[in-house]
């Protein structure tokens, strides 16, 4: 008889507590809060994803934000060991080293936890982060009034005693707007950091990037060096990599001028490139182009975009909230490579004459689905055509 160990099952510890969402045009929103007692401050945001809550707790991108996870039912399978790396010294199971949303809005959170890989439950590891949650609201009259109006500052209030709603809505009037942060040094590296031990590199800008696109860069063949957002470009060649990739994060990319500069440079130079996300739109900006901001953003793992160069439909893992303008690339050397299904926005652009592309999505999902990791595959062919030609 063959043995079967039990599947670990742990109940929520930090739950049932005063849990008050206040929206900056008044609404209010009372549920259960979780996780720490606390009043946190950001901009309310929706992600559509039916699983991966983790990964996207843990997307430097969510920095500044209260995400909304609009799956009705959170938090079943718990959270796995947040400590646990692979070989490479990478955190295994997180985008990062610590949740990065400010709070978490949830329609209904499992109050038990059932998983073989879990070590917590939910409400477990954001009291440990020190993170709110509430739950028990209607996620859906929250996410219409975002579709309809758009992302706005919110306060998310989690306590132990009930709460001083016009005490709050004073604290949330006089709280510092989302687009004015300043969120590089608080999601960037402060000193470089090598992955592997390969004779070639890819150096990756740090604008707050995901531990998966690591993981997929060292899964091409190349020892990874993650640098700070504001790395000059003598800097960065004194690695002598293969190629540069300027990563995903938070916020709008006008406030990363210096790594714009860089950018700039990286076009002139004509190095092989890759831009995620953030990084996209900062080489976009870079190159000449101009950025606006989306009324709700983008965030989910079902955005289908279309490649342009193959007529292609792909399904990708997105999560932005601004994006580059399409007019603006008519007095740039960049053409559109990738333009989403749904609304026509930039997903993606290639420069006319040297190696640089970009694409506004996630290639390394993480969660969602594979069908875009082949631009990892990209950069490596851009570096190859820069091999030959030496």
């Amino acid at each position: 008889m063959q043995r079967v160990s039990r599947i670990p099952t742990k109940k929520a510890k930090y739950a049932n507590k005063f849990g008050m969402l206040i929206l900056e045009d008044g609404t209010i929103f009372e549920g259960m809060g979780f996780g720490y007692s606390t009043v946190a401050f950001g901009e309310a945001v929706f992600n559509t994803g039916m699983t991966g809550y983790i990964e996207a707790l843990t997307d430097p991108s969510y920095s500044g934000q209260i995400l909304t996870l609009t799956y009705p039912l959170v938090g079943n399978y718990g959270v796995p060991n947040p400590t646990e790396k692979d070989a490479d010294g990478i955190r295994k199971n997180l985008e990062s080293e610590m949740i990065q949303v400010r709070g978490l809005v949830v329609h209904e959170l499992s109050l038990t936890a059932s998983h073989w890989n879990m070590t917590m439950t939910l409400d477990e590891w954001l009291y440990n982060e020190k993170i709110p949650g509430i739950s028990g609201i209607d996620t859906r009259e929250l996410t219409i009034k975002l579709r309809t109006s758009g992302v706005m500052m919110a306060a998310l209030v989690v306590s132990d005693t009930p709460i001083n709603v016009s005490e709050v809505k004073k604290k949330l009037e006089s709280a510092k707007k989302y687009n004015d942060e300043e969120f590089m040094n608080t999601v960037s590296i402060k000193e470089p950091q090598t992955f592997g031990t390969e004779s070639e590199s890819i150096v990756v800008i740090d604008t707050g990037v995901k531990n998966s696109i690591l993981r997929n860069v060292r899964n091409l063949g190349y020892k990874v060096i993650k640098v700070p957002w504001n790395y000059s470009l003598e800097k960065i060649l004194s690695y002598n990599p293969k190629g540069v990739i300027f990563s995903n994060g938070p916020g709008d990319p006008i406030k990363c001028a210096e790594t714009m500069k860089t950018a700039k440079q990286a076009i002139e130079k004509n190095i092989p490139t890759l831009g995620i996300c953030l990084g996209a739109q900062i080489l976009g900006l870079a190159g000449g182009a101009s950025t606006y901001k989306l009324k709700y953003g983008h965030r989910g793992q079902n955005k289908s975009c279309i490649n342009l160069d193959n007529n292609h439909v792909y399904v990708t893992s997105q999560n932005h909230g601004y994006c580059i303008d399409p007019d603006s690339l008519k007095n740039t050397d960049f053409k559109l490579w990738f333009t989403n299904t749904d609304d026509k926005t930039v997903e993606g652009i290639k420069h006319k004459k040297n190696k640089i592309i970009a694409v506004q999505f996630h290639p390394e999902a993480s969660p969602g689905p594979f069908d875009c990791m082949f631009i990892f595959e990209e950069l490596k062919k851009l570096i190859g055509e820069d091999n030959a030609k030496r």
